[in-house]
């Protein structure tokens, strides 16, 4: 509940290097077809060393078996692979395929990634190829589609997963006919959504760097997408200056990004108990100068290019920890923002950040319509919230047209004891938690109507990037599977769309899915938590579709795309197995 951690910061950088698919090149009867596309995106970069990623698409006849290979010409050494067994000889490299993931259907695309070691410069690679093949993006034909498994290699030091993966990857999708399996209705809207994000570090004086912050906010390869940054109000206004480079990399590098502002505590003197911990009450003649303290941050960092979209009365007032925290009631949040919510400029309040949102404490300010209009939003936490019943709509609030958000929740419990599985990609007790929890808790705050969702700190060992700490084997600055998951709402449901309504066939019962509108287009995001694919899912919306995106993320995958077939309305995917996916569709 806003614990402090402990802070690494490194820098990181991205970098896209793409052969995109050409026509198909006209192959002989009997021939087999082979050609290949390359997505090598470095996904992070710090001084001597970076992270990369790799996706080849096969855009020939399905493969058993794959070696894709490259050459630097910087001197680049590999250091650590994951998803494939890796050789280096000289520039020269070779990436094959481990058990999971050699079959590669036509069309289809699979994934790796490494880290590395650069002097110099990194220039990415200019050509690659797979089983022998140039990645030009086109096909030529072979004499045979390659038939041999790659040689026996030592397997990874971590192993991926005490669960055997999917052998053969799931067909690509005919093109849809017949009954929708998922009918998206535009014409019936909910919720407005605000957006998805993370908090920055609230305590010391470390920060995310640029590159850091630009991995979190930014749209392109290798990137999260985040639209809402959540940061701490220091009681002391010589801290203030820490986060101003992150927020404003993050207002001037990401797309509609908005800044919540979360309080703490009051200066130590204004309170009760004249401490900044443990709890103590904010004194009812300090009001004025409270209000004041929380303008003069909001105007302080306008001035420095940040513009503070949402400032909160006061981070858990339920919760008195024996670290920065100060004690509220319902009625003196009310109390509060009634008479002296309007001294705060420039910025929406937020009432109050409870640790389960607790109506007792946002109640009072909703039903005072001096105090309602002091406020643009509620605010609440997710610990326990499922628990209490209060993950639902908040009719109070949708009555009085104030947006509701989710703004923190830390869940953590696939470590155990604290073993070292955050930095293998495919670690299934990272994975479940993620899907099961996370990105189960994400979809519902969507389906009960909620506008944003708030995740604690974005830079840690546990959540959207790494933060190098050894214990925990992640790499500072590079996207872990929890952001790749996050990414797939973070990244394609932007601030300013709507959520609609839908209808499933009982073939896609098994799927938990939200549809939104905005930007001109459709998108739905799908969680399958079940053991089994749902493939040739047939999607129907109101407008004929012209382009059709799908992306995945699964214990396997990170954001990979994946094939799409296109009829008029229709459009059919192919759902994985333990995944989330996000399909978007531009009529």
């Amino acid at each position: 509940m806003g614990k402090l951690r402990s802070k690494v910061a490194l820098a990181s950088a991205s970098t896209v290097l793409l052969a995109s698919a050409a026509v198909a090149a006209a192959v002989p009867a009997g021939a087999a077809a082979a050609g290949c596309s390359v997505n090598y995106a470095v996904s992070s970069q710090w001084p001597g060393g970076f992270g990369a990623n790799v996706a080849i698409t096969n855009l020939g006849d399905p493969v058993t078996s794959w070696a894709l290979t490259w050459s630097y010409s910087a001197g680049q050494t590999i250091t650590q692979a994951w998803n494939t067994t890796l050789t280096q000889s000289g520039s020269a490299i070779t990436a094959r395929n481990v058990s999971y993931n050699g079959n590669i259907p036509t069309n289809g695309t699979t994934s790796f990634g490494f880290n590395g070691s650069w002097t110099g410069s990194n220039p990415a690679p200019t050509s690659f190829a797979m089983n022998g093949v140039a990645c030009t993006g086109s096909t030529t034909p072979t004499t045979a589609p390659p038939t041999t498994a790659p040689p026996t290699t030592a397997p990874p030091t971590t192993a991926p997963s005490t669960t055997a993966p999917p052998t053969t990857a799931p067909p690509t999708s005919p093109p849809p006919t017949g009954p929708a399996d998922i009918t998206v209705n535009s014409t019936s809207r909910y919720q407005t959504v605000d957006g998805f994000g993370a908090a920055t570090w609230i305590w010391g004086s470390s920060t995310w760097s640029t590159a850091e912050t630009q991995t979190l906010v930014g749209l392109g390869p290798n990137q999260l997408g985040l639209s809402i940054i959540r940061t701490g109000i220091s009681p002391e206004s010589g801290e203030w200056p820490v986060q101003v480079n992150a927020l404003r990399t993050a207002k001037s590098y990401g797309s509609d990004v908005k800044i919540l502002a979360s309080p703490w505590t009051a200066p130590a003197a204004w309170k009760t108990n004249n401490s900044r911990i443990n709890g103590g009450k904010l004194r009812t003649d300090y009001y004025d100068d409270y209000a004041n303290h929380l303008n003069s941050y909001v105007q302080y960092m306008r001035n420095q290019g940040v513009t503070v979209d949402v400032t909160s009365v006061q981070n858990e007032p339920d919760w008195h920890p024996n670290y920065d925290s100060m004690d509220w009631s319902g009625t003196e949040l009310r109390n509060f923002v009634r008479d002296h919510g309007q001294r705060v400029q420039n910025t929406e309040l937020m009432v109050a950040e409870a640790v389960n949102l607790n109506y007792s404490y946002t109640d009072p300010t909703l039903n005072d319509a001096t105090a309602r209009n002091n406020i643009g939003y509620i605010g609440g936490h997710l610990y326990g919230l499922e628990s209490s019943g209060r993950l639902g709509p908040y009719n109070l609030a949708n009555q009085h047209g104030k947006p509701v958000w989710m703004t923190e929740w830390n869940h953590h419990e696939a470590d155990g004891s604290g073993s070292n599985i955050w930095g293998n990609p495919s670690n299934q007790a990272v994975w479940d938690e993620t899907l099961d929890d996370i990105m189960r808790t994400v979809h519902r705050t969507m389906e009960a109507n909620w506008g944003a969702y708030i995740w604690w700190y974005g830079k840690r060992f546990y959540s959207f990037i790494g933060d190098g700490e050894a214990a925990y084997g992640t790499t500072a600055g590079a996207p872990l599977k929890r952001g790749y998951a996050f990414s797939q709402y973070a990244k394609y449901v932007r601030p300013g769309y709507q959520r609609v309504a839908l209808t499933k066939s009982s073939k896609a019962s098994p799927l938990e899915v939200t549809a939104y509108t905005g930007g001109g287009k459709t998108t739905l995001v799908i969680l399958n938590r079940s053991n089994s694919a749902v493939n040739n899912a047939v999607i129907q919306v109101p407008q004929n579709v012209t382009r059709a995106e799908h992306y995945l993320t699964s214990q396997y995958s990170n954001a990979a795309s994946q094939s799409v077939s296109v009829n008029g309305r229709q459009v059919s995917v192919n759902v994985g197995a333990r995944s989330i996916s996000t399909v978007v569709l531009t009529p």
